[in-house]
């Protein structure tokens, strides 16, 4: 198994989590058949708390693959969770390096083995007011259009009851949400997988900028349109740009007051 993954480590995981999450949780779960029982894959999700990624893999496990995620390489430096990370095959993802390609090297060859390599495109938990999929990053659509992988959409609902993510934005219905863990009662962890989204359009094409935007546009609109039909509403017409928010509210901080602005005050 690639990336020094121990068959004992990925047992030991099994043991101790599966039982675990099975009675914690309640699940909800539909589209395990779009989920290839072989060859390298990328299963990419929308993030709204810390405890999706337990949801997440609980349901690519049960669908016939043991899921591989992309980790910050910084937590392999960490002597225990270096041994965990890397007995069970998860893979850093370099994000100091200039170079995106060298960035995801080990994904790209995790998936040219055969890896099921789990992903989340937005690289973050959503910061959408009412939690829908922000903007995605590109490296989803790097990786695919470079290995020739799959990418299967997944979206999940319900994490964000049992643990809710309180760095965002904390209006609607995000901003409803209380703090801290909520086990009881159980949660219903709902999962749904869609077909690999159709990224053929893109074959050949030069890995521009604009090539990767809107392969990336691709996948995170399939993810969408699947957590709009778990929460049984149509997901925004625009998506939540994290990164443009910030700009511009760097802009407005920058620039300060301007003279109507001051007499409004004074």
């Amino acid at each position: 198994m690639s990336h020094g993954a121990s068959p004992g480590w990925r047992r030991f995981a099994v043991v101790i989590l599966r039982p675990l999450l099975s009675a914690l949780l309640k699940r909800d779960w539909r589209g395990r058949g779009n989920v290839p029982r072989t060859g390298g894959v990328i299963i990419a999700a929308n993030h709204l708390s810390g405890a999706d990624p337990f949801a997440f893999a609980h349901f690519v496990y049960e669908s016939g693959r043991f899921p591989q995620f992309l980790a910050k390489a910084p937590l392999f430096e960490v002597p225990f969770v270096r041994r965990v990370l890397r007995g069970t095959g998860q893979i850093p993802v370099y994000r100091d390096r200039a170079d995106a390609s060298l960035a995801l090297r080990d994904a790209e060859e995790a998936l040219r083995e055969g890896a099921c390599v789990c992903i989340y495109p937005e690289g973050s938990c959503t910061r959408d007011p009412d939690l829908w999929p922000m903007t995605g990053q590109t490296g989803v659509a790097r990786l695919a259009l470079r290995t020739g992988a799959p990418v299967v959409p997944l979206a999940t609902w319900g994490p964000h009851e049992l643990l809710p993510y309180k760095k965002g934005e904390q209006t609607g219905l995000a901003g409803s949400l209380k703090r801290g863990f909520h086990p009881f009662p159980r949660k219903t962890m709902r999962v749904m997988a869609g077909p690999p989204v159709d990224l053929s359009g893109y074959a050949g094409e030069p890995l521009s900028k604009e090539t990767l935007r809107a392969a990336t546009d691709d996948v995170m609109s399939a993810i969408a349109a699947l957590l709009g039909e778990l929460r049984g509403e149509a997901p925004p017409a625009e998506r939540y740009d994290h990164h443009r928010v910030l700009e511009e509210r760097r802009g407005t901080a920058g620039r300060g007051p301007n003279r109507e602005e001051k007499a409004a005050g004074s």
